[in-house]
């Protein structure tokens, strides 16, 4: 093996790696019961909550890549105004959508959709979430496992195998419990790792902070706003990604499809003790987001600093900078707490994948099939065992899924992956709108909802592949594409049976009640 780093370093990264699998058995030494496993009993803290949200969302190609936007040439901080648009998403989250979810015992966030519809809706609902979940972040496993190897110096399946087994072992051990606790220290080591790289870099300035600042504000790298709206023809509204309005909209609406819709972070509101809670844990997760992307960016404005002043250089790939800093320059024994910082990213995002894919597959698919007598079950006592070792043969068995996905991922072109990332970010616009289409649309059935959800898809690949309208609209695009097509086909086809019908009036009679 022909390592990239100290041996010092790798055995840092190594016994970290092995410190989560041992946190994960220490803190599943007690699970009971599904709730226990799933939702971690439903009694959580809100801050515990709040740093789980925010580590599920940061993967290590947000660690990586981010700074890369702003060393980039021509490149700058607007990538902040999605930030902003994060931030207002999850306010409306928190007013609308998390006391709708606090409300009963639920499982997952498409049980909604059966108590409004029915059951097919929340089945199509939840495989398309489990479908996109799996392939995105077995994808991004890939891409972990890449840094790995160049870390390491050893075989690339080897590397995901190794990241994927370690991620498995915890969540299969901690459930949920262990996913949030150790997305915590996650957080901690990640955040604690750029800050740490931030200091290094800058004490290899001449000029140190001050060098910083004066090269950001000659290079333009500073720059936070851009109102620009209005069509040029060097500017499109529509097909430039970092913009206000496409940041303050377009990101507000994208958080609410995947914040307010996705079972990933759904299921971390399930595990707050109150509603308030988790509408707390929701709103300050975005001012967390927000100061985090500013270090980002603010790492990449340093890495540019430095090759352009102290160590000039030319880089194919503006997100492999901050990891060849890492390697290259950082002391024996920090190199390898910064990498663990990488893959802290990537496993707190991968672990919560996992559960939140148990938990859909369990309660939307296993325990109706196994038990339908736990429709009028709520206590699901008798049966509690069972759908413990369901849930964990299920965590087993979409951890190999992903694993195998970022194996396969290894004989494509990096690009392949990248369009594959944005097929799978499409769920959120596309649950958005069924959800939309459910509360503010008394007339909508569930034939109406199907037909949205197909809609959407087709419509946002066409202008996935098709068109140039950059990617923080497509949430927009999708969310009306499904609600109109979900509507209008609700107008025109008529509901499935009567049966169909009756549950329909009976959801709407105790939405009204309420």
């Amino acid at each position: 093996m022909d390592l990239s780093i100290s041996l010092i370093d790798a055995s840092i990264l190594v016994v970290y790696m092995l410190a989560m699998v041992a946190l994960g058995v220490w803190v599943g030494r007690d699970q009971k019961d599904l709730s226990g496993y799933l939702l971690g009993g439903r009694d959580l803290p809100w801050w515990a909550i709040l740093g789980s949200i925010v580590a599920t969302e940061t993967s290590t190609a947000t660690f990586l890549s981010v700074p890369g936007i702003a060393f980039a040439a021509g490149g700058d901080m607007r990538f902040l105004q999605l930030a902003l648009g994060f931030l207002l998403g999850r306010v409306i989250v928190a007013i609308v959508l998390v006391p709708l979810y606090c409300r009963g015992k639920i499982f997952t966030a498409y049980e909604i959709l059966q108590q409004r519809f029915g059951g097919a809706s929340k089945q199509c609902a939840s495989l398309l979430f489990l479908i996109t979940r799996n392939l995105g972040d077995g994808l991004r496993l890939f891409l972990a496992g890449i840094a790995l190897e160049k870390v390491l110096g050893i075989d690339l399946h080897f590397c995901i195998a190794l990241i994927g087994i370690a991620t498995i072992l915890y969540t299969f051990f901690g459930g949920m419990k262990a996913v949030i606790w150790s997305d915590c220290l996650q957080l901690v080591v990640y955040m604690a790792g750029g800050l740490l790289a931030l200091k290094i870099l800058v004490g290899f300035l001449p000029g140190g902070w001050a060098e910083l600042w004066e090269f950001g504000n000659s290079s333009g790298r500073f720059q936070l706003l851009d109102f620009r709206w209005q069509s040029t023809e060097t500017f499109s509204l529509w097909t430039e990604t970092y913009t206000f309005w496409s940041g303050l909209i377009g990101g507000a609406v994208l958080t609410l499809g995947t914040h307010g819709t996705d079972q990933m972070f759904v299921q971390r509101y399930l595990c707050a003790r109150s509603s308030r809670d988790a509408q707390r844990a929701v709103i300050a997760s975005g001012v967390v987001v927000f100061a985090q992307f500013a270090l980002f960016l603010l790492l990449g404005v340093a890495l540019a600093a430095y090759y352009t002043a102290v160590e000039p250089q030319t880089f194919e790939h503006n997100d492999e900078v901050f990891a060849t800093f890492i390697v290259d320059h950082l002391p024996i024994g920090l190199v390898g707490i910064t990498l663990a910082a990488v893959f802290a990213a990537a496993m707190s995002t991968l672990s919560s994948s996992l559960n939140s894919s148990a938990a859909a597959a369990v309660s939307d698919f296993y325990a109706p099939w196994a038990y339908p007598e736990l429709a009028d079950d709520d206590s699901q006592t008798d049966h509690s065992h069972k759908l413990l070792s369901a849930g964990r043969v299920f965590t087993i068995i979409f951890g190999v899924l992903q694993i195998a996905i970022g194996m396969g991922a290894s004989y494509l072109s990096r690009s392949v992956v990248g369009d594959a990332l944005a097929i799978a970010g499409f769920t959120a616009g596309i649950l958005l709108g069924v959800f939309g289409l459910g509360m503010f649309s008394r007339s909508a059935h569930q034939r109406g909802a199907l037909v949205g959800m197909v809609t959407g898809i087709a419509v946002l690949t066409a202008v996935k592949f098709g068109t140039s309208i950059a990617w923080p609209w497509f949430a927009i695009i999708g969310s009306l594409a499904t609600f109109a097509s979900g509507y209008l086909a609700s107008q025109f086809i008529p509901s499935q049976s009567p049966a169909a019908s009756s549950v329909e009036k009976d959801s709407r009679h105790d939405e009204e009640s309420r």
